[in-house]
């Protein structure tokens, strides 16, 4: 294996967590919903039921997905999860309310009352996916940093990354293109989180609401992904030659890359409609519960290939909006070639786990939640 092939082998990997982690984000797009498909103290608990046992896969995601990049391209790790820190620390700051809110919310002496943890959900709920969503814009869009390598050898300051302000990651929520992707995954989040419930709660009254839902989220979303993917499409894109490293700015480069990788576009096609059908047969036919099966495959695709869009065909998928040779490619961030080897051997295990995960999956719903089990049994 060369170490061309495992750089992108491990950008495969790396844009894969990715794209799951989007898609398990349907917890924190339901607990949005708590007050508008539970009307009821009851067909709340069912929702945070449903949504209670499945928080965790989100956020293990997003802590492999970190642990992916740390240990496949270390110089991005640095850069944003160590510059951009705000950015980062208040997504994993909602992440610990909502395992708080869902631990003591109906616990005996909670002096807060059961609204206040629910309504922790709902701040996790909005800030998670708008803020990931806005994260990887910046992929496309840029963001403020510098890279000096040579700052290695300064014994009294040996940082080779640092954020060009004070703000640490918080500037990405000026770029307007960075908010219209991060709602967009918000209302993805709550589209997704609506066929969760449809395929997981044994309510006729709270599914008919969530596919209300389905239809009115689904179409903001794909709205405002549309616009976005236009965007990107038609703006100049960040280009690297493989010889020098030198990044230049190439117009239509996104576009480029779709049309030169194909079958990335192919599989985008069907994605898209893989999601289209989900949102109209969910919609049109009361018995249909298997949406999010669809829907879920149809949004790792489309997360995956504009991952690989952003970094595959000598693309630079962290761009610097201050000084553009310092943005990040697959090339010059990447671990060194034993590294990602090493890594390559123990990524066969994949597999494994993610049988482990469908296995476990399959026996934590086996059945459908019902009103019945949350006022005889263990319930949040």
């Amino acid at each position: 294996m060369s170490y061309d092939f495992l750089q992108h082998y491990w950008w495969f990997l790396v844009s894969l967590l990715g794209a799951l982690l989007v898609f398990l984000l349907f917890v924190q797009g339901a607990n949005t919903l708590i007050f508008n498909l539970g009307k009821t103290d009851n067909e709340r608990r069912i929702v945070i039921n449903s949504t209670g046992r499945k928080w965790e896969f989100t956020f293990t995601t997003l802590v492999v997905f970190g642990g992916g990049f740390f240990a496949s391209f270390p110089l991005f790790y640095s850069t944003s999860f160590g510059g951009a820190y705000w950015l980062w620390m208040i997504i994993l700051f909602s992440f610990v309310i909502q395992a708080v809110s869902y631990e003591f919310q109906n616990k005996i002496g909670n002096i807060l009352g059961t609204k206040t943890f629910q309504v922790f959900l709902i701040i996790n709920g909005f800030i998670a996916p708008l803020l990931l969503g806005g994260a990887v814009a910046t992929f496309f869009n840029g963001s403020n940093f510098i890279v000096d390598k040579g700052n290695i050898t300064e014994f009294a300051q040996p940082v080779i990354s640092r954020w060009a302000n004070c703000s640490h990651g918080l500037d990405a929520l000026l770029d307007i293109w960075n908010l219209v992707l991060g709602a967009a995954v918000f209302f993805l989040a709550r589209a997704l989180g609506s066929f969760y419930i449809i395929n997981n709660v044994a309510s006729n009254i709270i599914n008919s609401r969530a596919r209300r839902q389905v239809l009115l989220n689904s179409t903001i979303f794909l709205v405002l992904f549309l616009v976005f993917l236009t965007h990107i499409l038609l703006k100049d894109g960040y280009a690297y030659d493989p010889q020098t490293g030198i990044i230049t700015m190439e117009p239509m480069k996104y576009l480029h890359n779709l049309l030169d990788m194909w079958y990335l576009l192919i599989v985008l096609l069907v994605s898209v409609a893989l999601l289209l059908y989900a949102i109209i047969r969910t919609v049109r036919d009361e018995s249909y519960t298997k949406g999010i099966w669809l829907a879920g495959v149809g949004v790792v695709l489309a997360v995956l290939i504009l991952l690989l869009c952003a970094g595959w065909n000598n693309t630079a998928y962290y761009p610097s909006n201050v000084d553009l040779q310092s943005s990040l490619t697959i090339a010059n961030s990447s671990g060194s070639k034993f590294t990602l080897t090493a890594m390559s051997v123990v990524s066969l295990f994949i597999p494994f786990v993610l049988g482990y995960i469908f296995w476990a999956w399959r026996a934590i719903d086996k059945k459908q939640i019902t009103e019945e089990e949350i006022l005889d049994g263990e319930a949040y």
